[in-house]
């Protein structure tokens, strides 16, 4: 789901499954996130990523067929460089990605909001990320103070981003 099939708003979602909340089943990330890219709004279902001051294999993920999912990328809550440019927020859009939440930072900040896909990240850095390290793949991951893991669902916009083991409505 992109933003034109945005189920409802955040604060719609939470209220309508409240108790989805109390159980854990929907978590609401901490509100550390800055938004970046076109798509205000954004949901998909969740590809997990970790790594740590480099994006090794990110651009091969990317030009899979993104299907309206979206990425998380835990790099860890690293500030030290960025994880996603431009050139990558382009080829995630062209193949049909969401979106993605960078536990992290983003750079090329003006081409990233020029095109037409959710990215929240933590801040902006000019500094590139480095082209090797371990990377792991569709891994629980730590992001905004919740446990994210590969296949939820992932729901932003304006109010914040929440996600759940299921896919739910307004």
């Amino acid at each position: 789901m992109g933003s034109e099939k945005f189920p409802a708003p955040v604060a719609d979602l939470c209220d309508a499954n409240a108790s989805l909340i109390l159980t854990g089943e929907l978590r609401i990330l901490e509100p550390v996130f800055q938004p970046y890219g076109q798509c205000r709004s954004f949901s998909g279902r969740v590809v997990t990523m970790r790594v740590l001051e480099h994006n090794a294999g990110l651009r091969a993920l990317l030009e899979t067929p993104g299907e309206g999912r979206v990425l998380v990328l835990d790099g860890g809550g690293s500030k030290r460089c960025a994880l996603i440019g431009g050139t990558l927020a382009e080829v995630a859009r062209g193949s049909g990605w969401a979106g993605a939440v960078v536990n992290g930072c983003v750079r090329d900040v003006d081409d990233v909001n020029g095109c037409a896909i959710g990215v929240r990240a933590l801040a902006s850095n000019p500094h590139k990320p480095g082209k090797s390290g371990a990377t792991e793949m569709h891994v629980d991951v730590d992001v905004g103070g919740a446990v994210v893991r590969d296949g939820e669902w992932l729901y932003a916009d304006s109010d914040g981003i929440i996600v759940c083991d299921r896919e739910i409505y307004g």
